[in-house]
């Protein structure tokens, strides 16, 4: 009886390893369908990092960042003043420095011309028609001592409702002196910066800075800018309604230099960088999976092994 028990169990342990070694369990599968699950969820989100650095690095380049800096001066390259006065008469130029302009002495009278002027002709660079004559003055230097250029206007007789003085700023007014073409200079001068106007009966005052500004081809070109500030002139002579006077101030509104320039903000080595460690942890990841499969899988095996060693010692 008892021989009949051994051997029946016997015949259900045989019966049991071989359908072990014939039919593994599922759980290697479960834990390597787990794996692979494990790889594509790290492989999805490495792909939509990738795409997004390479998006972000080509916007980066259509788009660059304007950087602005300023840099300080004791000295400016005087700068030119090219006035347009028509009928108007000069009637005195003079330099003053730290803000101060002494009391007027007989206004509207002929007085000092200070300053270093030139006139020229030239036709209009817009027109080809028009005939200008420009009156170019030497502006402020020296921003330390606030240095400016107080200039006076008389005006007789106009037919216009309104009178005022057409004017612009360049840049270098020894580049002009330098120009080998003074006309084509103004030309090119008259189409490169805005003209402004100052108005009979007040005194103007401008104050200007400078902003250069370094395009993406390696050129520089060159910006004024202003602030402007009107006061009323009382005219205490006795005079017809036609006569005016005109009344302006150049000076520069601080030692600093504005610089702007493009900056492209995506740099290559970083996006690169960037790239190999997405493209390494993915490897690693990959790797590891492999290795999690292949321990999983050895793991089994031996665990089958010592099963069926079990059974075998049993029997």
């Amino acid at each position: 009886m008892l021989r009949q028990e051994l051997a029946a169990s016997y015949q259900e342990l045989s019966e049991e390893v071989e359908h072990v070694a014939e039919h593994p369990e599922p759980v290697e599968e479960e834990e390597m369908d787990d794996d692979q699950e494990d790889t594509s969820s790290a492989i999805l989100p490495a792909v939509f990092l990738v795409y997004q650095t390479i998006t972000d690095f080509r916007e980066k380049l259509k788009h660059p960042v304007m950087s602005v800096s300023y840099k300080e001066v004791p000295l400016y390259d005087a700068p030119g003043i090219a006035l347009y006065p028509g009928k108007a008469q000069l009637l005195s130029c003079k330099h003053h420095y730290y803000d101060h302009i002494p009391p007027l002495i007989n206004p509207g009278q002929p007085g000092e011309i200070e300053c270093t002027t030139q006139r020229i002709n030239y036709t209009d660079p817009f027109t080809n028609q028009t005939m200008k004559h420009a009156l170019i003055v030497q502006g402020p230097r020296d921003v330390k001592k606030r240095e400016l250029v107080f200039l006076q206007f008389h005006l007789n007789e106009t037919n216009q409702d309104f009178s005022a003085i057409n004017y612009l700023l360049f840049s270098s007014f020894q580049e002009f002196l330098n120009s080998p073409d003074k006309t084509e200079f103004m030309k090119d001068c008259e189409s490169s910066y805005s003209s402004w106007k100052f108005s009979g009966g007040f005194r103007t005052w401008v104050k200007m800075s400078l902003v250069k500004t370094k395009e993406e081809d390696g050129r520089e070109t060159v910006e004024f800018k202003q602030e402007t500030s009107v006061v009323n002139y009382i005219d205490q002579r006795h005079k017809p309604a036609s006569d005016q006077l005109f009344f302006v101030v150049f000076e520069w509104k601080d030692p600093f230099i504005q610089k702007v320039q493009a900056i492209v903000t995506a740099n290559p080595w970083n996006m690169i960088a960037l790239l190999c460690g997405i493209f390494l942890a993915l490897f690693k990841a990959a790797d590891f999976a492999k290795l999690s499969v292949k321990w999983m899988i050895k793991i089994r095996k031996r665990h089958l092994k010592r099963r069926s060693q079990a059974m075998n010692h049993i029997s």
